[in-house]
């Protein structure tokens, strides 16, 4: 969601996102997550969103914008378990991520975007 100013609409917000804003905080179906400091009408603060809900926020002073990135599910990740991955190897041959179960190891990832 890229804004203009670091405030949001509730209606925007909610019809962007999922989650409404009501009395007693952000709620998405039978999920609801306080929201202290909250004003009780009006724009709501993206800042406290992204702190409350778990999205990412990124601010461009110099052309005034704002992003509110996706819910990311909070801090901690579901499992520490590696997905069973077949990336090609540096030869360009298939290697399976699976064959290092048990082996500890460190995994780069670059892109060139």
């Amino acid at each position: 969601m890229v804004l203009e100013r670091p405030e949001v609409d509730r209606a925007a917000f909610a019809a962007r996102t999922g989650w409404e804003i009501k009395p007693e905080g952000a709620c998405q179906s039978d999920r609801c997550v306080p929201l202290p400091g909250a004003p009780a009408a009006g724009p709501i603060d993206v800042r406290l969103l992204s702190d409350r809900l778990g999205m990412a926020l990124v601010s461009d002073e110099a052309h005034g914008l704002w992003a509110l990135g996706p819910e990311s599910a909070g801090r901690v990740l579901p499992s520490a378990e590696m997905p069973d991955i077949e990336l090609p190897d540096r030869n360009g041959r298939p290697f399976a991520l699976r064959s290092l179960r048990g082996t500890r190891i460190v995994m780069v990832a670059w892109a060139s975007w």
